[in-house]
């Protein structure tokens, strides 16, 4: 019964597999595409696409501001994720320490952040650690519980993929006489990133998105200077299209730049 069951799962699909799976592709492609027209419809018969709304877009002021907003985001999310992978990394070799002096603080301090709301970190940055004379500047009062949040996570990821490694690959790298430290940094870590570039990713992306808390301390990000923007030319829609249009840009791009590190070396 087993290997039925692994055939259909991991096997590839069948050409009729692949009539249904194409079909599917095309009535979903065109589901969506009625929705983009009923969304776009809708704003037309709204005025949200009047030439009043959209006029400024041709301004390079506007450009420029935007340009420093996506700078903001992109200076901001780029630290966050260096602390995340770097104390994420850490996390996980405390985490998966013999000792239970390193072992059970990492898995606390992991449990806690990945229970602690990224919103609720940024407050306490805001507006506790001021009351305790610790005063940072709006950039690490977002990037710092950004990183943190994330490094939870990411922790855990790490791990995910220490452990699918095969046994096998550990076993042989130490009848080779390698260290214990030799073993995970040169044989077992480097085959773990292999498997979890996808979750990575995915983590990367929702710290670019976790930006967007920068409101709440005035942080100048993307999604803080469209804010400006709407309050001086009233231009709702408009505004927050061409924001989500800059924010798949970077997301994609951060796919694709991941792909091109996950392939093999040849």
């Amino acid at each position: 019964m087993s290997r039925p069951l692994e055939d259909m799962l991991f096997a590839a699909p069948s050409p009729r597999a692949q009539a249904v799976t194409r079909a599917a592709s095309v009535i979903a492609a065109m589901l969506l595409l009625l929705l983009a027209a009923g969304v776009v419809s809708g704003f037309h018969a709204a005025g949200q696409l009047d030439a009043r709304f959209w006029n400024f877009f041709a301004w390079p002021t506007t450009w420029a501001f935007l340009s420093k907003g996506l700078l903001g985001t992109l200076a901001s999310a780029a630290m966050a994720a260096v602390i995340a992978l770097t104390l994420g990394l850490l996390l996980l070799l405390g985490r998966m320490a013999q000792p239970r002096l390193l072992r059970w603080p990492s898995i606390a301090v992991i449990e806690l952040l990945r229970g602690t709301p990224t919103l609720l970190l940024i407050y306490v940055c805001f507006l506790v650690l001021p009351q305790v004379g610790i005063k940072l500047s709006t950039y690490w009062m977002l990037t710092l519980p950004v990183g943190l949040s994330t490094a939870a996570v990411v922790a855990e990821v790490y791990r995910a993929g220490v452990l699918a490694v095969p046994r096998g690959q550990t076993d042989a790298a130490r009848s080779l006489g390698l260290t214990e430290t030799q073993v995970f940094f040169h044989v077992v870590f480097p085959q773990a990133l292999r498997y979890i570039v996808p979750a990575l990713v995915a983590q990367l992306v929702i710290v670019v998105k976790d930006t967007t808390f920068g409101y709440v301390v005035t942080y100048g990000e993307l999604m803080q200077n469209a804010k400006v923007l709407i309050a001086n030319y009233h231009s709702l829609v408009p505004v927050y299209l061409v924001v989500a249009v800059l924010y798949c840009l970077v997301n994609y791009t951060i796919s694709r730049v991941s792909k091109r590190l996950g392939q093999p070396m040849h």
